[in-house]
């Protein structure tokens, strides 16, 4: 992408009004063949877990760990992540626990998503944070800025991108957990915009049983899924022998790893690399908000849903980010429409394997590159509720 490329460029009328019309047919399409669609890529997810587990207690390896982390990985991209955007609330006749309202809620928070992550903090930090301020100082999740610790310290370079690896092999506990909690604690004091928080000792105290917000974060991240996935599962091996229950540990424990791993690859290079914007101030209206999420974000390889289950859906992250709450079989429709459309308006539309967007987004975490800055295009169409944005 140029790094002169400028919003104000484009003409914004006429590309949001064909945007809003692509959305517009797919919500005349949707139906009860996308749960269908939704329920087959569940299946295949649970199949996963049960051939990982059912292989596990043998011996220690490498594939039963990947079979069980890819359960894992499948339970929260390609299940929790659009029933919670509200892919599927449209769609008449579907049991409620596949909707916004029913998934993960009260008990069924352990039978639908038992994760690190806790179900009410990831849909405040991503569903509405991060969505609604791409790219803007208050996503939480802007890499860049978040690692601003990272990319301005005085480490060596080699220390550098060892940290990161150590970073990517259990992110999930070590960032979602805490950080998703943090900010559903903010929000609710109505502290919005919170100055990032960096350093040992602000990661302690996000750690530390003694103060009261780290208690929170054992109770109900750490603690249920520690004693669910390598407490209890491993104890129900024990009529196969303490070697089964061994087995089965450490493939749990190198299941994590590679679940770890796994969602660092598909979802850090969302919006991260030298040819992605940063946002130097919030957006102003409907036609902005589409453009930023194309501007922002970067797919990988998609089609097929062999190749989109193994990315978590995270390969159609341009459209997901203009339409979240659609279902992830109208993305692989979209996809083509989309990128037709912008082109058609000269708008950069960046695709890329995971591969070598993974090493673009390694070189911004350690200082390598920087993202360029991009302003507000000026309009008079102002909108008091962001969320509405990316309804048709």
């Amino acid at each position: 992408m140029s790094k002169a490329f400028q919003m104000s460029d484009i003409d914004v009328e006429k590309f949001t009004q064909e945007i809003m019309a692509l959305r517009r047919a797919a919500n005349e399409r949707m139906g009860m063949d996308d749960f269908k669609h939704l329920k087959k890529i569940e299946r295949w997810g649970k199949l996963c877990t049960a051939a990982g587990y059912g292989t596990a207690w043998i011996f220690p390896n490498p594939v039963s760990a990947f079979l069980i982390s890819q359960g894992n990985f499948n339970r929260w991209t390609n299940i929790a992540h659009p029933i919670m955007h509200k892919g599927y609330d449209k769609i008449a006749g579907i049991p409620e626990r596949y909707t916004s309202k029913g998934f993960a809620k009260g008990f069924r928070r352990f039978l639908d998503w038992g994760d690190w992550i806790y179900p009410a903090a990831w849909d405040n930090e991503h569903n509405r944070l991060h969505h609604y301020n791409l790219g803007e100082a208050a996503d939480p999740d802007q890499v860049e800025l978040n690692l601003e610790w990272l990319r301005d310290s005085q480490v060596p370079m080699p220390l550098r991108y060892a940290t990161v690896a150590v970073f990517a092999a259990a992110w999930k506990p070590l960032y979602y957990a805490p950080n998703t909690l943090k900010h559903l604690r903010s929000t609710k004091k109505n502290v919005l915009g919170e100055e990032r928080q960096s350093g040992a000792l602000t990661q302690l105290e996000l750690w530390n049983p003694l103060n009261p917000a780290a208690r929170e974060l054992w109770l109900k991240s750490l603690l249920p899924y520690i004693i669910v996935r390598f407490v209890l599962i491993p104890l129900l091996f024990i009529p196969l022998g303490p070697i089964a229950v061994l087995s089965v540990l450490i493939n749990s424990l190198l299941a994590e790893i590679i679940t770890n791993l796994h969602t660092f690859l598909v979802i850090v290079p969302n919006h991260t690399g030298d040819d992605l914007f940063l946002f130097e101030d919030a957006v102003n209206n409907k036609s902005e908000f589409f453009l930023r999420q194309i501007t922002g974000s970067t797919n990988f390889k998609t089609g097929g849903d062999f190749n989109d289950f193994l990315h978590g859906w995270l390969n159609y992250q341009i459209e997901h980010h203009i339409w979240p709450d659609l279902p992830m079989s109208e993305y692989q429709r979209l996809q083509p429409q989309v990128k037709a459309l912008c082109e058609k308006y000269g708008i950069p539309y960046v695709q890329e394997s995971v591969w070598k967007r993974l090493k673009k987004t390694v070189d911004i975490m350690v200082g390598n590159t920087s993202m360029p800055r991009q302003g507000a295009i000026s309009s008079n169409q102002k909108t008091s509720n962001v969320k509405e944005m990316s309804v048709a």
